[in-house]
């Protein structure tokens, strides 16, 4: 089924622009079809066994409001995906799916520690991922079409298997991994929790991103940045509680100030994994409010962060790239132009060699030339 497709004013198809994925979640992009077929095999009951009713029941799950309990939808997705072949099976539709959304490059951020239930081991999951991931690739180049992807391994914050994960991490960074994340709840659970870890992956100069001001503030981004030494934020949206913007009470002019934190974001281009249907639905621009509008992306956007645009969960958010994309335009009035600049952002940002993310500089440009 191809997806839905969306247009900029003046009829300029999204869909078909080359965009990069850096923020993708494989638990949370499964197809309800395939979780239904492997949920049924393992005799794990269902919400629906209906494939648009379960996707709507994820949607409708999601949007709570709050990030504990958008995460319990994954007990659902993950509990299919405790097999090499249900892995294997996911992540090649997972990129088959990226592909038909026009994406040239994708990371896929997972956490293997939680497919263990059925028996397989750390390596085993990262190479079944891969081997999907491998058969995806093919897939599109037989249809014409190319696509770089690479694994982020995730740990869980809450848990205390981060060094080990890291070492996996490392063990397989020529077999597909390009770099290191932690996520799951994050209030309560800060980075220096994993310094081990963290100071492991430092010594293999392996890149990591942090998942940070989602759920929790700048301290959290703090901690990201001193004790994960992240070069990516995940999400990072609440870097804008160190911003302020006002007016002087005899002058007309808007006055912006960036706080220490905020600044050195900025200033060292740490890029910003921003993701607003999720944001939206995890409450994490609660402070700003609950519409699209309220989103601080523009103001991080005029004020030069090097912003990215991610969809976080497809599934639990109902979205693709492309969405994702046409929902800031209209919020915004973005053009192509703008469009273009985010995904410059994210080739810049990408966990690859300097001369592959200039290769898909490259790509973006030529793509979205003429338009």
């Amino acid at each position: 089924m191809s997806p839905e497709e969306y247009l900029l004013p003046g009829g300029v198809s999204i869909n078909a622009l080359p965009k990069i994925s850096l923020h993708d979640h494989l638990d949370g992009g499964l197809r309800p079809g395939t979780i239904i077929e492997l949920a049924q095999a393992i005799d794990f009951a269902l919400p629906s066994t209906v494939p648009a009713d379960l996707a709507e029941w994820f949607a409708d799950q999601a949007n709570s409001g709050s990030l504990v309990e958008y995460l319990k939808t994954f007990d659902v997705t993950c509990a299919v995906m405790q097999t090499a072949e249900g892995l294997t099976r996911v992540a090649r539709e997972f990129v088959e799916d990226l592909v038909a959304d026009g994406v040239i490059y994708g990371e896929v951020r997972w956490a293997p520690e939680q497919h263990l239930t059925r028996g397989l081991t750390l390596d085993q999951t990262v190479e079944a991922v891969q081997a999907g991931i491998e058969a995806g690739i093919a897939t599109a180049a037989a249809a014409g079409h190319s696509i770089k992807i690479g694994q982020l391994i995730t740990a869980m914050r809450h848990a205390d298997r981060s060094l080990e994960i890291a070492e996996l991490a490392v063990r397989h960074r020529t077999a597909g991994v390009v770099g290191f994340d932690i996520a799951g709840a994050e209030l309560g659970f800060p980075a220096h929790n994993h310094r081990d870890a963290f100071e492991f992956l430092a010594t293999a100069f392996m890149p990591v991103t942090v998942h940070a001001g989602e759920a929790d503030g700048l301290e959290s981004i703090r901690g990201a940045l001193f004790d994960g030494r992240a070069l990516r934020l995940g999400h990072g949206v609440r870097i804008a509680e160190d911003i302020v913007v006002g007016r002087q009470d005899d002058d007309d002019n808007t006055y912006v100030t960036l706080g220490p934190v905020a600044q050195w974001v900025r200033d060292r281009e740490i890029a910003l994994e921003l993701s607003p249907s999720s944001n939206l639905q995890t409450g994490a621009i609660a402070a700003w409010g609950d519409d699209l509008l309220d989103h601080p992306f523009d103001l991080l956007y005029q004020l030069g962060f090097r912003v990215t645009v991610n969809t976080d969960n497809r599934l639990m958010s109902a979205t693709t790239l492309s969405k994702e994309l046409a929902m800031l335009s209209d919020a915004f009035g973005y053009d192509v132009d703008d469009l273009e600049v985010f995904q410059l952002n994210a080739a810049q940002a990408a966990f690859l060699p300097l001369e592959e993310r200039e290769e898909l500089a490259d790509a973006i440009v030529a793509g979205f030339e003429g338009v």
